[in-house]
């Protein structure tokens, strides 16, 4: 049985699909985006003027991801791989690959300003990955399209911080001796790669605010909570999203970081002297100690401050 015979034959099969995250690709391929696996289909390709508008739309993602697309393509490009950024709908925003495998990645559409969805190009790395909302490893002849059956793709999507998919990185191989074992390695090296992109896009998005890392055992990806000057969250990754029960109405409502990660006091609430008492040593600190000068930030005279650091027992 060829491959093209193959892929109807269990994409059509209701409980492989529903078994097997590829062949439940491969039906939707079938299915909804209306491919044929045996069709001489080459990925879309946007125009030079609709490319620098998909690069200016996620300009952020870009800046964000390019050192860590350089640090993994300098430990990998050897190998004959060749990495691509994505935004959420799969075009290709950056890349990176050695000269010499440029001939083999643009003959198979491995550039800049190509579409690699799904309704694209079928089951592929990125489209699936974006698709399904999860790493994945496309094998040679686990693609759709049989002309892509000489690849290797490994790929994980990123996460913008509101915990939406917004970006995939993926890292292709033609070679041969690709095995099983070599792309659990890559798989590993983009997931990684990911979790580290989502931090920086989260951390840029709520600069100059608090950042905690929530305990998140057996978690891949980045469990971040933004914090305000009240302990109030602003936002949240979709790790921590996720272990907290968090979700944008109840971040909107405004809930306290310490509630969250059960830091209260045996009381239930945080008193109101012990939140002074914090509030003017945070400020001492500052001052260095300086009462004077603390006072003076405070717009209260030397003699007000002392009154009150006796009042809440501060030495």
């Amino acid at each position: 049985m060829n491959h093209s015979d193959h892929v109807q034959a269990v994409a059509l099969h209701a409980s492989a699909a529903a078994s097997s995250p590829v062949a439940a690709s491969w039906r939707r391929c079938l299915t909804v985006h209306g491919l044929s696996p045996e069709e001489a289909r080459s990925p879309i390709r946007l125009s030079e003027a609709e490319l620098r508008q998909a690069r200016e739309a996620s300009g952020t993602l870009i800046e964000e991801a390019s050192g860590e697309i350089d640090r993994l393509f300098s430990t990998l490009g050897r190998a004959g791989c060749c990495l691509l950024l994505t935004d959420g709908n799969g075009v290709a925003l950056e890349r990176r690959g050695a000269a010499s495998d440029d001939k083999d990645f643009r003959g198979v559409g491995l550039w800049s300003g190509t579409v690699w969805s799904e309704a694209s190009v079928g089951t592929n790395g990125i489209g699936t990955a974006i698709a399904d909302e999860r790493p994945v490893v496309i094998y040679r002849d686990q693609h759709f399209l049989s002309q892509n059956t000489r690849l290797s793709c490994a790929t994980a999507p990123i996460r913008d911080h509101r915990g939406r998919i917004a970006a995939a990185i993926d890292i292709s191989t033609c070679r041969e001796d690709a095995g099983e074992m070599a792309m659990t390695i890559l798989s590993q090296a983009v997931r990684d790669a990911a979790a580290r992109i989502e931090g920086n896009l989260f951390r840029r998005a709520f600069a100059g605010h608090r950042i905690l890392l929530v305990p998140a055992e057996g978690k891949a990806t980045p469990a971040l909570l933004a914090i305000d000057r009240d302990d109030l969250v602003l936002g949240a990754t979709r790790t921590a999203r996720l272990v907290l029960g968090l979700d944008d109405a109840r971040i909107a409502c405004g809930v306290p970081a310490s509630d969250l990660l059960h830091e209260t006091t045996a009381a239930g609430e945080e008193s109101l002297h012990d939140a002074e008492r914090a509030a003017l040593r945070r400020v001492l600190s500052r001052a260095q100690g300086n009462v004077s000068a603390a006072a003076d930030s405070l717009g209260i005279s030397r003699a007000t401050l002392y009154r009150k650091m006796k009042k809440l027992s501060i030495n």
